[in-house]
């Protein structure tokens, strides 16, 4: 039986891959601090579990987490561009020194495979379309900064240590679970609560902004596929549909899933946003299989159809 540490595995993403890891038979022990992971996510698998409250950035707590690992899954970060923006020291501590810890605990432990959830925001404002892995970085906010900063840490580990390892960059990740109550919400889960209760959609710019909208289960499914497939080096690999959407253009599809016609509030543009983001998946397809099966329409049906019953 395969055994994995899941970091930050009470967040939205974390919690679904404890969860898939479940149903695939492995042993999970979970590594959560609780700062922006909910207790509720994992209440259904606390008996499956090992669960280990402590903070990636203590390097004593990671060291134990750690023991008789096989594969790591790497999920604990401070999200949001905004509040890195805010407090760029902390997202500097939690994502670069955490990642660190986080690594060299693994070499300590002898772990195989460390699989790391990176961020697309590395690339930044590209004005070239989908974002392919061999594009130089442009990260324009601390969060993107530290992110990017992770996967050259896994790189560095790969090379010197001997530890495989694989970088995720996620492309706006959504589904149930995600919190849409605090200021650094990802946008579907507060676009779905405002379609819920009846109200408008704030925007921040003119809603012509684009995202590849990636749902759960997709990225669930590339991380068990990067956790056990062969792979030599520690390669960076884009994790999306393949495909992208405008702010405009979700508004309209979630009033039409909803059968409403709610109006949209435009604000201000945000510091450190990027404009526009579509990913190039042919590495991901090529070396890890991995073939995307939820788009963003049934994405966003399975999300409205979770926030109803809350």
């Amino acid at each position: 039986m395969k055994r994995a540490l899941v970091t930050g595995g009470a967040g939205f993403i974390g919690s679904h891959l404890v969860e898939g890891l479940l149903v695939r038979g492995y042993q999970v022990r979970v590594l959560d601090n609780f700062a922006t992971g909910r207790r509720e996510n994992l209440a259904r698998m606390l008996d499956q579990i090992d669960l280990l409250e402590g903070d990636v950035r203590n390097l004593t707590t990671v060291h134990t987490a750690m023991r008789k690992v096989d594969v790591v899954f790497h999920e604990a970060a401070l999200p949001s561009v905004s509040r890195s923006v805010a407090n760029p020291l902390e997202s500097n501590e939690v994502n670069i020194t955490g990642t660190l810890n986080v690594l060299v605990a693994a070499r300590d432990a002898g772990v195989k495979r460390v699989v790391y959830a990176a961020s697309s925001s590395a690339y930044g404002n590209t004005l070239v379309l989908p974002k392919v892995e061999t594009m130089s970085a442009d990260p324009l906010s601390p969060y993107a900064i530290s992110k990017l900063a992770g996967e050259m840490y896994m790189r560095a580990f790969a090379q010197l240590y001997g530890i495989s390892t694989v970088s995720l960059r996620y492309f706006n990740v959504f589904g149930p679970r995600q919190d849409p109550n605090t200021q650094y919400a990802g946008v579907i889960a507060k676009f779905v609560t405002c379609a819920l209760q009846g109200k408008p959609y704030p925007v921040y710019g003119d809603g012509e902004q684009s995202r590849d909208f990636t749902y759960i289960e997709n990225a669930v499914q590339a991380n068990v596929l990067a956790g056990e497939t062969p792979i030599e080096g520690a390669p960076v690999v884009n994790i999306a549909f393949g495909a992208r959407a405008t702010l405009n253009q979700l508004i309209a599809l979630l009033n039409e899933l909803t059968g409403q016609n709610l109006p949209t509030q435009y604000g201000a543009e945000r510091a450190g946003d990027v404009r526009h983001s579509h990913a190039d998946i042919a590495r991901a397809r090529d070396l890890l299989a991995y073939a995307p099966a939820i788009d963003l329409r049934e994405g966003l049906r399975r999300t409205l159809e979770w926030y109803r019953k809350q």
